[in-house]
């Protein structure tokens, strides 16, 4: 199989914008990291919602999707033994899945799935600007009305931002914003984020400002990163942030040492060698 293109996704710009040095070893180095309960969780939450959208519309109901869990966690432990370490004893697990439980009780408060018929599920988009990254993501459901409008949804295990926080969470709904648009030549109507552990739901309706707004970040973001490519050097950026990090033992924030970048990764990650 070959390699996909280099890509600028949501995720790997906001690491980027975090930390270079975090983006290197997760884009280009590709380093392992620890699985989380937290992480875990999210990824068993929206299986069960990509799931439940492939019964027929009168199925699915919460006693459905709450049904669904149990099994469909047996499924991630067979395809990742790893998981099992998550948990350190049985009432941990059962608590954990007593979690995933209510988060999908709280998209019921939410939506009725039983009135929405998806387009598309777990929808990997693509885009190649002009002069500029390739765009690439995987948007949890879009929804298009009988009108043609289309709505972009997205699934959040955690909790809803604080107001003066949040700019990682519109980045990446005014990316997807773009990226439908370019692809389907019709601006989407709402972008909308669902927040499972409190019930919170950040609405954005994309307007031309919008649209200018992110292509321009985006550009400036890959600018950067293949500016740091050809330089061979992804500086450390420390932060609050720094605590939730996986590499500390390799960042010199941290008294660790940074190993010597591999120029063939950096080319098949972001397109371009390092001068030196």
């Amino acid at each position: 199989m070959s390699e996909r293109a280099p890509a600028l996704s949501p995720s790997r710009a906001a690491d980027f914008k975090q930390c270079p040095l975090m983006y290197r070893y997760r884009a280009i180095d590709r380093l392992p990291e620890p699985s989380s309960a937290a992480a875990t969780l999210g990824t068993l939450v929206h299986a069960v919602l990509e799931d439940l959208f492939a019964l027929p519309a009168a199925s699915r109901s919460e006693a459905a999707a709450i049904e669904m869990l149990v099994p469909r966690w047996e499924r991630m432990l067979t395809d990742r033994p790893e998981y099992a370490a998550l948990h350190e004893t049985e009432a941990a697990e059962d608590q954990w899945l007593g979690d995933a439980r209510e988060r999908v009780r709280t998209y019921f408060e939410m939506e009725n799935p039983a009135r929405i018929e998806p387009e598309g599920r777990e929808l990997l988009v693509e885009f190649q600007l002009e002069d500029g990254p390739l765009l690439r993501g995987i948007i949890d459901r879009v929804d298009v009305a009988a009108d043609g409008s289309i709505r972009i949804i997205d699934y959040k295990s955690g909790r809803s931002p604080a107001p003066a926080y949040g700019q990682k969470e519109r980045f990446q709904m005014r990316f997807y914003a773009l990226v439908v648009e370019r692809l389907r030549e019709r601006r989407p109507a709402l972008a909308r984020l669902l927040f499972l552990r409190d019930g919170v739901h950040i609405d954005l309706r994309p307007t031309d400002e919008d649209m200018a707004a992110i292509e321009h970040e985006v550009r400036a973001v890959w600018r950067d990163i293949t500016a740091a490519a050809e330089r061979g050097e992804f500086r450390p950026k420390k932060s609050k942030l720094c605590g939730w990090c996986s590499f500390q033992a390799l960042c010199p924030e941290f008294g660790g040492t940074v190993p010597p970048i591999d120029a063939d990764k950096v080319e098949a990650a972001v397109g371009v060698r390092p001068a030196r």
